[in-house]
């Protein structure tokens, strides 16, 4: 799942930076969008593993 997380996170940040450097005015909204549910999904794996007890995250 910590896969999943790191490859919403490179999609968030490579989507916010096409938007924000004014080269797809769309993909600001998407980069949010994206940026939102990496950060989400990463504090639920991160809760995840430390109610599991794994020690490699």
């Amino acid at each position: 799942m910590l896969s999943w997380v790191v490859t919403f996170l490179i999609i968030a940040l490579v989507a916010g930076l096409l938007g924000f450097g004014g080269i797809a005015g769309a993909s600001i909204e998407i980069a949010k969008i994206v940026f939102f549910i990496a950060i989400v999904l990463f504090l639920v794996s991160a809760v995840m593993s430390i109610v599991r007890g794994r020690t490699n995250v």
